[in-house]
């Protein structure tokens, strides 16, 4: 009894703080410390359930009087790109993936820097230092990976291509957790933030996994609103994993504000 006790998590929750996607909101977290001692299968259960790992942390929202954070996971074996995704996907097509063990490096880091500096200067990733960032990449208790992608080597040329973009990822049993990614951010008009997402699932139906986990979904979040381009995919709810169509309902919805206009 005592062993159980001890393997099954803590869960805890953050103080009220100003939510970063919705202006004039507060939000808290539940989380729970990951430790190498606690069961493989109860780590993977809460990261197909809606938590989200940073480093040896898995937390969720719970935030009082506001649900509009929404776990979203692609439906690999259904999805197909749509006309846009085909064009990110062409334009990327002179990129190599590299996956690999989580192992920083200055490289990584300097790209991290530069993206986070152009992007995100006011968020709360600014101040990471270099152990900081390398703690993000290699400090696991579940199975992760890196991948890099860089230009396709020019045949008359020597040596390795700059690196242009990164995505940390974790394995679940059932599909691919995408954890953190970035880039080159003058690289803008290659879409490097979804053709990622569209190489890892990719990467997941070779792997003959079913689901490429996104995190969150925010209602309300014009930075969330990339997330409905993958579809179809399913949405967690109260009643349990709900298949939905984003791109569908926009559709709709457009069709309807037309009449009414």
């Amino acid at each position: 009894m005592t062993e159980h006790k001890n393997n099954f998590p803590e869960f805890y929750i953050t103080a009220p703080q100003p939510c970063p996607y919705l202006p004039g909101r507060l939000e808290r977290k539940l989380f729970t410390h990951l430790t190498r001692d606690k069961p493989r299968f109860l780590i993977d259960n809460l990261l197909k359930a809606g938590f989200r790992r940073s480093q040896n942390i898995a937390y969720m929202p719970y935030c009082d009087a506001c649900s509009a954070c929404v776990p979203v996971r692609i439906l690999v074996d259904e999805f197909v790109q749509r006309r846009s995704l085909r064009r990110i996907a062409r334009i990327n097509s002179d990129l190599v993936a590299t996956r690999m063990q989580p192992a920083p490096s200055s490289e990584q880091y300097a790209l991290f820097r530069d993206y986070i500096d152009a992007r995100h200067a006011d968020g709360g990733m600014a101040e990471m230092s270099v152990l900081d960032y390398s703690l993000m990449v290699e400090d696991s208790v579940v199975e992760t990976f890196v991948t890099e992608y860089r230009l396709r080597p020019d045949a008359r040329g020597g040596g390795k291509s700059p690196l242009i973009a990164v995505s940390l990822c974790d394995r679940l049993s059932d599909g691919i957790s995408m954890v953190y990614s970035f880039y080159d951010p003058s690289h803008a008009q290659r879409s490097l933030g979804t053709y990622m997402i569209l190489d890892h699932v990719a990467y997941a139906r070779a792997q003959g996994h079913p689901f490429v986990y996104l995190g969150y979904w925010i209602e309300g979040s014009r930075k969330m609103r990339y997330k409905n381009r993958f579809a179809p995919q399913e949405r967690l709810t109260a009643k349990g994993w709900v298949r939905t169509d984003p791109q569908k309902s926009e559709t709709r919805s457009e069709k309807s504000e037309a009449v009414r206009g």
